[in-house]
């Protein structure tokens, strides 16, 4: 019987697998994202993130742990320091795994694991975009009466192009 034997052993020996991921962290923390296989992926994240709570705490016996299980010092370096000192306010979830799909080998499922405050492409996209406030807020200046602001919509007219574009790009396909 299996009970409480639920973590994947990835098809190798104890030393192997804590070698494997030991290396898999140093590249994670020094590179903020590598490209793995989706099994090895979980695997890392149950892995490293227990360390980078240990990371926020930066004293002799925290590093000493942590050191335990990377034996890297550029690593320790840079998990103490810059990657700590970003993930600091967050209470968890510091990896993020995106599928990329299919590897052409040996069909394996493929992703990306990186670090979450890292990775500028997706902070961009969750900040919202700066909406125009009316002048009905602002102080009028020198009691002249502001001007209404036009309120037709900017996007309509590359709404119109984006139509125009779309029978030129069939008429090109067709050719």
């Amino acid at each position: 019987m299996r009970h409480n034997k639920k973590f994947n052993h990835l098809g190798r020996t104890a030393s192997h697998r804590s070698a494997m991921l030991a290396n898999m962290a140093i590249s994670l923390i020094m590179h903020k994202r590598i490209t793995t296989t989706v099994a090895k992926a979980k695997a890392l994240k149950k892995y490293v993130e227990p360390l980078i709570t240990k990371s926020k705490e930066d004293s002799t016996n925290s590093r000493r742990v942590v050191f335990s299980y990377l034996q890297n010092k550029e690593a320790i370096k840079e998990l103490f320091g810059e990657v700590a000192q970003k993930v600091g306010d967050r209470p968890g979830g510091y990896t993020r795994i995106i599928k990329l799909g299919t590897r052409q080998g040996d069909a394996a499922q493929i992703c990306f694991i990186e670090l979450v405050d890292f990775d500028e492409a997706m902070a961009k996209e969750t900040k919202k975009k700066a909406t125009r406030r009316s002048r009905k807020a602002a102080p009028k200046a020198e009691g002249d009466a502001a001007p209404k602001a036009e309120a037709a919509p900017a996007e309509a007219p590359a709404a119109e192009e984006a139509k125009a574009e779309a029978p030129a790009a069939e008429e090109a396909k067709a050719e």
